[in-house]
């Protein structure tokens, strides 16, 4: 199993990078010059992060993308137990407030948000960060 997931870390190592350009290449165009990028880390109450990733699987992205948000890429890091990080584009910082609030407020949100904190609460911290690509940005 160690070395299974030695040899996996040493792959994502290798192709990661182009990878994460590639995504965000997908996202962003010529025209998209206020295109910015949010980078988002969710630190969950403990053991709740299964919880977290049925969330985003079967309800969250599909409702970012109902409202103009782009999902671009989704972590777990290899450190940090009960974590995701996530990037979503939008096309501008205005446009990533529209989205947000009307992602808030949309009803499926609110019924998914509230099946899943039945157990209790999931999410114990958010931190965001808005992003724009440098000019030499791959």
């Amino acid at each position: 199993m160690h070395n299974r997931f030695a040899f996996l870390s040493l792959s994502l190592a290798l192709v990661g990078s182009s990878l994460i350009a590639g995504s965000f290449a997908q996202v962003a165009s010529a025209d998209d010059s206020e295109m910015v990028y949010e980078l988002r880390t969710y630190t969950c109450n403990p053991g709740k992060l299964p919880n977290l990733h049925a969330r985003f699987k079967n309800h969250t992205m599909k409702l970012f993308e109902k409202h103009g948000m782009k999902n671009v890429m989704y972590w777990t890091p290899v450190d940090k137990e009960d974590t995701l990080i996530y990037v979503v584009a939008h096309k501008s910082r205005e446009a990533a407030d529209q989205s947000w609030k009307a992602f808030v407020n949309d009803p499926d949100w609110k019924k998914a948000y509230q099946e899943s904190i039945a157990d209790g609460k999931i999410v114990k911290k958010v931190q965001r960060q808005y992003m724009t690509p440098t000019e030499y940005s791959p």
